[in-house]
């Protein structure tokens, strides 16, 4: 069986009965995380350039658009939606071979659910189903070092999980996966002086995995051997690999959704032990003016993707949001300045701050071989030393930050993110409304009812 049948057969044959409780439990957690995301960016420009832009209509078969009374055509609303979720780069994280932010699978399956008015159970169902893919993808092989984007996996991830809810054939949603591993991305949205499309990339191949589902459903099919074949995506984009379904979650396995990362702090991930470390030293110092110089040790992933000076010196005067939110350098700096960072601290007038952009010439990165060793299974460790004009020298490492499995953040933690973001655009009252909701979400027949609890315009 080839590795397109052999995920789909999973997907068709898992039950929400095979769903541990933690497992649901989590999922009401990342639903909570990830709207939590999108809401709070309703009235940012780049998003509602992309929710004006969509087809609108409100015919049969269509979706709502997160915040609004808009409807689009699914695959519309699961682009529109997903950016909005993944805009400020604080949705949740898996570290493995390969990282991937395996939340961007919750537009695609809310859309879905939403077009079919699905029960809370299949929405559930279907997210864990796209996390299990996307990340046991993620541990069979690296596709950053090969030049594509960790997005070619939420592919899979996601066709598999809308097949679901669209109650495909184990032979409609290989098709599926077929169709949209033919929609790749490479990794230079991820590089250089960073675009609107960095989010977008993720959201695009959900809007392609959505539209692949719908249409294998109706009997159109893929290309065969996808993975396997003479010029499939083994050969030209992953290299090979193989995938053992029977190691899943399910029975007594646990699935991945119970190993993905919630965020604590704004910013990529693999500078959120580095804020942990500088917000820690931000106590040893009375300002920021005593610091001679910073030097951030980190692991191979952190220097590479987001703390390379040679390579992407526009990590050090950054010129755009997405730009500041991938560079170590500069999360590390406002962190230390701040006190915190949120989505406050990406907004032009921070990251184009003068004194800011003084300090970061003297902040310097350096891959630590050791870190390297231990990432991602023993931490995603970071150092921040501070050498003080007096002559002192301060440092403090970290190896797993707040929201990490081995340091998770509690469901009020959980909760209070949530009201930072959603709050902002949905007032308290409301908020607790949706909170209220999303932890019950398992006892709701058709989950359509959230788009108009969290109506803003």
């Amino acid at each position: 069986m080839d590795i397109s049948h052999s995920l789909a057969e999973y997907a068709y044959k898992l039950r929400y009965e095979d769903l541990s409780p933690n497992a649901i439990r989590e999922t009401k957690r990342r639903l909570i995380d990830s709207l939590g995301c999108g809401l709070n960016t309703f009235y940012n420009d780049s998003v509602k350039t992309i929710r004006d832009t969509v087809y609108h209509t409100d015919g049969p078969g269509s979706s709502t658009l997160l915040g609004s009374a808009y409807k689009a055509p699914p695959d519309h609303a699961a682009f529109s939606n997903g950016y909005a979720i993944r805009y400020l780069d604080w949705n949740d994280t898996y570290l493995s071979k390969e990282p991937a932010h395996p939340s961007d699978n919750i537009a695609g399956a809310l859309a879905v659910a939403d077009m079919l008015h699905k029960s809370g159970k299949d929405l559930i169902l279907s997210i864990v189903i796209g996390y299990e893919i996307q990340c046991r993808l993620c541990d069979a092989s690296s596709l950053r070092a090969r030049g594509w984007d960790h997005v070619n996996y939420l592919l899979a991830g996601n066709a598999l999980a809308a097949s679901k809810l669209l109650e495909s054939s184990v032979e409609q949603s290989a098709q599926a996966v077929n169709i949209a591993l033919n929609n790749l991305s490479t990794r230079q949205n991820r590089v250089g002086e960073l675009s609107n499309w960095k989010a977008a990339a993720a959201s695009n191949a959900v809007r392609n995995s959505v539209f692949s589902a719908i249409i294998a459903k109706k009997g159109f099919t893929g290309p065969s051997e996808t993975f396997e074949g003479k010029y499939g995506f083994q050969k030209e984009v992953s290299g090979k690999f193989s995938i053992n379904t029977g190691d899943f979650g399910g029975k007594r396995t646990p699935f991945m959704i119970e190993k993905t990362y919630i965020k604590k702090h704004d910013g990529e991930i693999h500078s959120q032990t580095a804020i942990d470390a500088a917000l820690k030293l931000r106590g040893k110092i009375d300002s920021i003016d005593d610091i001679d110089s910073m030097t951030i040790e980190t692991q191979e992933a952190g220097f590479s993707i987001i703390g390379d000076r040679k390579r992407e010196p526009e990590k050090w005067d950054p010129q755009t949001k997405e730009t500041a939110d991938h560079s170590i350098a500069y999360i590390t700096t406002v962190a230390l300045m701040d006190g915190d960072v949120t989505e406050d601290q990406f907004v032009r007038k921070r990251f184009r701050d003068n004194k800011t952009l003084r300090f970061l010439k003297k902040v310097k990165v350096k891959e630590n071989k050791e870190f390297t060793m231990a990432y991602p299974y023993k931490g995603i460790p970071n150092k921040v030393i501070l050498k003080l004009k007096d002559g002192r020298t301060l440092s403090e490492e970290e190896y797993f930050q707040r929201g990490h499995p081995n340091n998770p953040m509690s469901d009020r933690e959980v909760e209070e993110k949530f009201r930072h973001l959603a709050g902002k655009n949905l007032g308290a009252e409301k908020t607790e409304t949706v909170l209220k909701f999303l932890w019950g979400i398992d006892k709701e027949s058709d989950i359509s009812q959230l788009f108009d609890i969290v109506k803003i315009l």
